[in-house]
C-alpha cells in the first residue's frame, strides 16, 4: 500500500560564506517554537527517475528511490501549489513500483523512466517543538552532492551545495514558515530560488533538458486565444490523471469537465481549426467523458439520495433505507470506478494526449485564425447562443413527458457548450462575455437539475424493486420518486421565466471587444 502525506515546506540557502559559517540561528521563541531538539544526522542516497526528455521535471513532479534515513523507499511528489506537494511513498524495490508508474503515466506516456540524477546528502535534523513538546516542524540542514546519471562523464557533471528545509508537521499553521523566513533573512539566509533539489541539481550539473520552443500563434489573433484555451484544458487532463487514480474528491468531475471543454471548443471554433483534423479528437474526448461520467453520475446520485433521505420526516422512513442505499451504491461505485480507471489505462488515452500535443505543436489553422480575436470569438459565442435558443424553444413546444425530457437534456448540452464558448472569450470580450457566462451557467444548472431528476427517478424505481424483492418496505422510495417528479415539474415551469430573463440580455451588437 502507498503511504501518502501532504508536504508543506520551504527551502532556504545561505547568501554568503560568512552566513554559512554562522549556521542556522536559534529559532526558540519564534512563532510559538519553545524548544529546538537535535535529532542527529542521516546519510541519504537518492536516485531521481524521469523520462529522457525530463517530462516529469518540466511539470514539477519528482520520482526518486532513496536509501538511508527513516523513510527509505520510493517517493513520488506531485505539486499541489507553491511550496505544497503530495508525497506518495512505496517500499524499496529494484524497479519503479507499478502504482507509482501509473500515477505519472499521463506525463511519461510510453517513454521509459530512467535514472536521471543521483543526490547524496548528509542531513542534520532538528525538531521545532511547542511548549507541550509537540512537533511543529522539522528543520533539516543538507550538505548535498549531485551527479548527473545521463552525462557521458558523470564525474565531471557534479554540483555541491548546502540548503535548509523547514517542513511543517501535520496541523501546524503555515504562518510559522513566514516567521522562520523573517528570522533567517536577518541571519543572511534567503528563500531558495529552486523549487526542489532535483531542479537545482539539473541546473547546476548542466543536465536540464532544453524545453521545446513554444509555437508563435500570433498575439491578438483568434487562433492564439483558441489554442491558449485548448492548451489550458490539455494541461488539466494531464494533471488530473493521477488525482483520478488516487480517487481524490472532485477529480473525476474536473477531468470530465476538461474533456468537455476541449470537445466543445473544437466544435465551436470550426472556422479557426480545420474540423477534418479535429473531429477525430472530438470523438475520443467524448469517449473519455462518457467513461468518466459513469463514476461521476453515480457519485452525484448517491449524494442526492443521501440528502433527500436526510430531509424526510422520520415517520416517512420505513425499512432499512440507508442500508439499502449503501449496498446499492457500493455495488455500482465499484463498477463505475473500474470503468474510469480502465479508460485512463486504455492505450487510446495515451494516443489522445499525444494527438492533443501534436495539435498544439502544429495546429491546423484556417483563415479565420489569423483575424483579430474579438470579432471571431464574438461571432462564435452568438452562434452557440442561437443554437441553445433553438433547442430550448423546441423543448418547450413539447408536452411534458419522455420526449420533452430528451429535448431538455439536449438543451442542457447546448447550454454547456455556449457557456464554455463565452468562458473562453472572456479575456477578449470582457464583461459582456462574463455576464453571458453567468447567465448560461444559471440555465445549465436548472437544466442539469432537471436531468439529474430524470436519472434519479429511474434509479429510485430500481431501488424500490430491489427493496421489494428483499421483502423490505418500498414506501420511502416511492415518496422520494414523487418528490423528484415534483421537482422536475417545477424546473420545467421555471425554465421559461429564466430563459426570458436571459434572452432579454441576449448577445448582439453589444458583444464585442
Amino acid at each position: 500500500m502507498a503511504d501518502t502525506k501532504r508536504e508543506i515546506e520551504r527551502k532556504f540557502e545561505f547568501t554568503t560564506d560568512e552566513a554559512e559559517q554562522r549556521g542556522v540561528p536559534d529559532l526558540t521563541g519564534t512563532a510559538g517554537i519553545a524548544a529546538v531538539a537535535d535529532r542527529g544526522t542521516a546519510d541519504l542516497d537518492a536516485v531521481y527517475y524521469d523520462t529522457p526528455d525530463q517530462r516529469l521535471a518540466a511539470d514539477g513532479v519528482t520520482l526518486r528511490r532513496r536509501t538511508g534515513g527513516p523513510d527509505a523507499g520510493w517517493h513520488l511528489k506531485l505539486p499541489v501549489s507553491p511550496g505544497v506537494r503530495d508525497e506518495i511513498g512505496a517500499p524499496l524495490s529494484d524497479t519503479v513500483p507499478r502504482h507509482l508508474a501509473a500515477l505519472v503515466r499521463s506525463r511519461a506516456r510510453d517513454a521509459d523512466l530512467v535514472p536521471l540524477v543521483r543526490l547524496r546528502s548528509t542531513r542534520r535534523i532538528r525538531h521545532l517543538l511547542d511548549a507541550d513538546g509537540a512537533l511543529l516542524a522539522e528543520l533539516s540542514t543538507d550538505t548535498v552532492h549531485a551527479e548527473s546519471r545521463q552525462a557521458e562523464d558523470p564525474a565531471a557533471a557534479t554540483a555541491d551545495w548546502t540548503e535548509i528545509e523547514v517542513e511543517l508537521a501535520d496541523g501546524t499553521d503555515p504562518s510559522l514558515l513566514d516567521a522562520v523566513q523573517k528570522k533567517f533573512r536577518k541571519a543572511g539566509i534567503r528563500a531558495s530560488d529552486s523549487p526542489s533539489k532535483l531542479a537545482r541539481a539539473l541546473a547546476e550539473t548542466g543536465a536540464a533538458a532544453t524545453p521545446p520552443p513554444r509555437p508563435d500563434w500570433g498575439d491578438g489573433t483568434a487562433g492564439a486565444y483558441v489554442l491558449a484555451f485548448l492548451r489550458e484544458q490539455r494541461d488539466a487532463l494531464v494533471a488530473l490523471d493521477p488525482a483520478v487514480r488516487r480517487d481524490l474528491p472532485d477529480a473525476v468531475h474536473q477531468m470530465r469537465v476538461a474533456s468537455r471543454r476541449l470537445r466543445s471548443a473544437l466544435k465551436t471554433h470550426r472556422k479557426v481549426l480545420d474540423p477534418t483534423a479535429t473531429d477525430p479528437l472530438g470523438d475520443e474526448l467524448r469517449r473519455l467523458a462518457r467513461e468518466l461520467g459513469v463514476d461521476r453520475d453515480q457519485e452525484v446520485l448517491h449524494e442526492r439520495f443521501r440528502t433527500r433521505i436526510g430531509e424526510l420526516p422520520h415517520p416517512l422512513l420505513l425499512g432499512p433505507v440507508r442500508g439499502r442505499l449503501r449496498t446499492w451504491n457500493n455495488g455500482r461505485r465499484a463498477e463505475s470506478r473500474r470503468r474510469a480507471l480502465s479508460a485512463l489505462d486504455d492505450p487510446r488515452q495515451l494516443a489522445l494526449l499525444d494527438s492533443l500535443d501534436a495539435l498544439l505543436a502544429d495546429p491546423p489553422l484556417l483563415h479565420a485564425a489569423g483575424k483579430p480575436a474579438g470579432p471571431v470569438l464574438a461571432k462564435a459565442v452568438r452562434r452557440e447562443y442561437d443554437r441553445l435558443a433553438g433547442r430550448i424553444a423546441d423543448a418547450l413546444a413539447l408536452d411534458p413527458g419522455p420526449d420533452r425530457d430528451l429535448a431538455l437534456h439536449s438543451a442542457r448540452k447546448a447550454a454547456k457548450r455556449a457557456r464554455y464558448a463565452a468562458e473562453a472569450a472572456v479575456p477578449v470580450l470582457g464583461k459582456p462575455a462574463k455576464r453571458l457566462r453567468k447567465d448560461l451557467k444559471a440555465v445549465q444548472t436548472l437544466l442539469g437539475d432537471h436531468q439529474d431528476g430524470v436519472v434519479a427517478r429511474e434509479a429510485l424505481r430500481d431501488l424500490s424493486i430491489q427493496a421489494a424483492a428483499a421483502c423490505e418496505n418500498a414506501f420511502t422510495w416511492g415518496v422520494l420518486y414523487a418528490r423528484e417528479d415534483a421537482l422536475a415539474a417545477q424546473s420545467e415551469r421555471d425554465l421559461p421565466h429564466l430563459w426570458d430573463k436571459v434572452s432579454r440580455r441576449a448577445p448582439g451588437k453589444g458583444l464585442r471587444p
